[in-house]
């Protein structure tokens, strides 16, 4: 039980790593806020957890909807140690001067102003606590950018930057601050990544990855639920590749 005692945010938890996530940390014995955009999916993974389990409704490009999910996470539970930030939105592949400026909004909306937003929130929470952990998702792509998801790989490398600058500036505060850098998984933005979801397309994405499959919601829980876990106590700044050697 690593997560005895701590309470996890964990936004896009609908499905996908969020919902692996969300599964893992209750089994660790963590209570879990279960925030998505898609009311049904969140209530779906909350109601088969069962009583550790809090669904919230939450879009993260609105100020007003995180407010409203820690809210509901400190009324339930009374304290924040993890926060999560899974939640996360890309172009389809494809040349870098297609991409409407409306889904480029949202890119940065999601992946990076999301960020912001929940740590202007946790973090006062976290340091009267006396300490916690915000884990981002965010991609290998932040780290070996590829041609035809430039907007979506700017975002990630952001993202990364964002977290080592904030492990330093919240390490006196006990404030640990990791992210989690996945290589492309059988989830529901994978047709997205791929620009089109086909056997050929996928087995030529396989053949990238060293290890010769795809990364899956259980592989990313389990290296968040370490980030989060007392086990990773002297672990801050880090992005951990979680993608079968894609990166190597």
């Amino acid at each position: 039980m690593r997560l005895e005692n701590k309470v996890a945010v964990i936004t896009g938890a609908a499905s996908g790593f969020g919902e692996g996530m969300a599964r893992r940390f209750a089994e660790e014995g963590a209570k879990v806020v279960v925030a998505d955009l898609n009311s049904k999916g969140a209530e779906r993974v909350a109601g088969e957890i069962g009583e550790a389990a809090l669904p919230v409704t939450a879009d993260v490009t609105m100020a007003a909807d995180i407010e409203r999910m820690v809210a509901a996470c400190m009324e339930k539970f009374g304290r924040l140690d993890v926060m999560v930030n899974n939640a996360g939105y890309s172009h389809r592949n494809g040349p870098l001067t297609e991409v409407d400026e409306t889904i480029f909004d949202l890119i940065t909306a999601v992946n990076m102003k999301a960020i912001y937003h929940t740590a202007r929130l946790v973090v006062p929470i976290m340091e009267r606590q006396g300490g916690g952990s915000i884990i981002t998702t965010a991609s290998t792509a932040g780290l070996r950018p590829r041609p035809g998801l430039t907007w979506y790989n700017a975002s990630k490398g952001w993202t990364i930057t964002a977290t080592k600058s904030m492990a330093v500036e919240l390490a006196p505060k006990n404030i640990r601050v990791n992210c989690l850098c996945p290589v492309a998984g059988d989830t529901p933005m994978l047709a997205t990544f791929m620009g089109e979801d086909t056997p050929e397309k996928r087995a030529q994405f396989r053949a990238s990855i060293p290890l010769g499959r795809l990364s899956t919601p259980l592989d990313v829980a389990n290296a968040a639920l370490w980030l989060a876990s007392d086990e990773a106590a002297f672990i801050t700044g880090v992005a951990l590749e979680v993608d079968g050697g894609r990166c190597i």
